[in-house]
């Protein structure tokens, strides 16, 4: 048995591009940036290093998503793994990209309306019978905010290599 999920969150790296077959499948393609934080061995010091992972999804959910996705929203976004090989110019060339199943929107869409969630959502579409085209709405709290609570950061001396998994 093998397992075949995948989860990352990072910023977009581009505008998605929207495309669809020819029997008129929409496909809607983005990268998504994830950092790596490593030490680096000469200072010591913590260092992020990107990793650029695209991203597929397909069908109804494509062409609403491209409505909302633009370069440097911050998402989450949940899906598996494929692995694509082709030949051009007589050299292979292969590709793992991630085909999306879930995405979450991290960070509040900077232009006019639109989705705006809080704490992080996940876009759902909401039809009113009386409108020709979908709405997006986050949900609205049901509880009154509480004042935050200021926790304080782990002692300095704790890192990931010493976390014994």
């Amino acid at each position: 048995m093998s397992i075949n999920r995948v989860n990352i969150s990072g910023n977009l790296t581009r505008d998605p591009e929207m495309r669809a077959t020819q029997s008129g499948t929409q496909i809607l393609t983005f990268g998504v940036a994830v950092n790596d934080r490593r030490r680096n061995p000469q200072t010591g010091e913590w260092e992020d290093y990107p990793n650029y992972i695209d991203c597929v999804v397909f069908g109804n959910r494509a062409e609403p998503l491209s409505r909302f996705l633009t370069k440097g929203t911050k998402v989450a976004v949940e899906g598996k793994l494929r692995w694509s090989q082709w030949e051009r110019d007589g050299q292979k060339r292969s590709k793992i990209e991630v085909i999306v199943d879930e995405v979450e929107f991290l960070s509040s869409r900077q232009q006019g309306g639109g989705y705006q969630p809080q704490g992080g959502s996940q876009m759902q579409p909401q039809r009113q019978p009386q409108m020709s085209a979908p709405t997006y709405a986050a949900p609205q709290p049901q509880y009154a905010p509480q004042p935050s609570v200021q926790q304080t950061p782990p002692p300095a001396d704790v890192y990931d290599e010493d976390i014994p998994f």
